[in-house]
Formats: C-alpha cells, sequence, structure tokens
C-alpha cells in the first residue's frame, strides 16, 4: 500500500531540466568529458525540489537529477492568490535572490533558472531579482533558500501564540 502511494505521489510531479553543462576532467590520457544536468521537480501545490546529476549521457545525469530532486523537496506556502506570503531574500554562496509578493495577473516575473522553480512550486504570481552572481546553480540554490525561509500567516500566528486576525488587527483590549 506505502509503494503505490508512493507510485501516487511521482505520477502528479512534473520534471524541468534548468541546464545542462558538459564539464571535463583532466587525466593521464586528457579531457574525460561529463554532463551535469540541474532538474527541477514539482507537483505545483507547493512541493517543490531540486537536484543535480551528473553523467557522460545525458538521459542519464538527468535522470539522477530527477532523483536527488525527488531526495531534497520542501513545502512552500503558496497564498489563494499564487503568490508568496511575505518578502524575502535568499541567500547561497554568492548568489542573492529577491523574490517579493505580487498581485493577481502580474505572472513569474523571475530569471532563466529560477523561473521553473517557481513554476513548479505553483506560485503564478511574483517579483523576483537576481542580485548576485550569475551562475545558474547558485541563483536556483539562493532562490531555494529564500522558498524554504517562507512561512504562512497561519505557522506565524500560531509561532506568537495569536490568531491570524489578531495578528493582522492586534488585541483588541
Amino acid at each position: 500500500m506505502a509503494r503505490d502511494r508512493k507510485r501516487q505521489q511521482d505520477t502528479d510531479l512534473q520534471e524541468r531540466v534548468v541546464y545542462i553543462h558538459r564539464v571535463s576532467k583532466t587525466v593521464k590520457g586528457g579531457r574525460r568529458m561529463s554532463l551535469v544536468a540541474l532538474v527541477v521537480v514539482g507537483d505545483g501545490k507547493g512541493n517543490v525540489g531540486l537536484g543535480m546529476g551528473r553523467s557522460t549521457e545525458v538521459p542519464l545525469a538527468i535522470q539522477k537529477g530527477v532523483e536527488d530532486a525527488k531526495k531534497n523537496m520542501f513545502k512552500v506556502p503558496v497564498t489563494a492568490e499564487g503568490s508568496v506570503p511575505h518578502t524575502v531574500e535568499g541567500h547561497y554562496g554568492a548568489g542573492r535572490v529577491l523574490i517579493k509578493p505580487a498581485i493577481e495577473g502580474t505572472g513569474v516575473i523571475a530569471g532563466g533558472p529560477v523561473r521553473p522553480l517557481f513554476e513548479l512550486a505553483g506560485i503564478t504570481n511574483v517579483l523576483s531579482k537576481s542580485l548576485g552572481t550569475d551562475n545558474a546553480m547558485n541563483i536556483i540554490k539562493a532562490a531555494a533558500e529564500g522558498l524554504k525561509e517562507l512561512s504562512s500567516p497561519q505557522e506565524t500566528a500560531e509561532r506568537r501564540g495569536l490568531t491570524v486576525s489578531e495578528m493582522f488587527v492586534g488585541k483588541e483590549n
């Protein structure tokens, strides 16, 4: 039964390859080529993960990336309008990504590597800006860190020992 549930969960996951890089390692006989694939996996309902796979062939690298992404999945709080609850800045290495909520109809305004991360997380209205490096790996990891830092109004209210309405209005004495 648990295996069926896992298979069921795997079927509604979408995967998107962010990039494939050819890298080489110099050995005694010359250069040994290998491929690195960065893959994003998500269900469009707030669950998303990113992974990296290395292999000498493209399909294998992508497959390894998908497996890695499934292992590293995390939950993102998405509002009813399909945006993020609050502004946040994610950091990873030299990568800095600013993520801001946006009103209905804005769409995903995000640079190349970050866009699939938002789309597969189910975020449809968001503004983002990359502020640091232009290295795709560090940018997307910074965005993922930012998304991990987000907290929903319910979680914040619970942490403060208030209800959501009290948090936004203030306690009446």
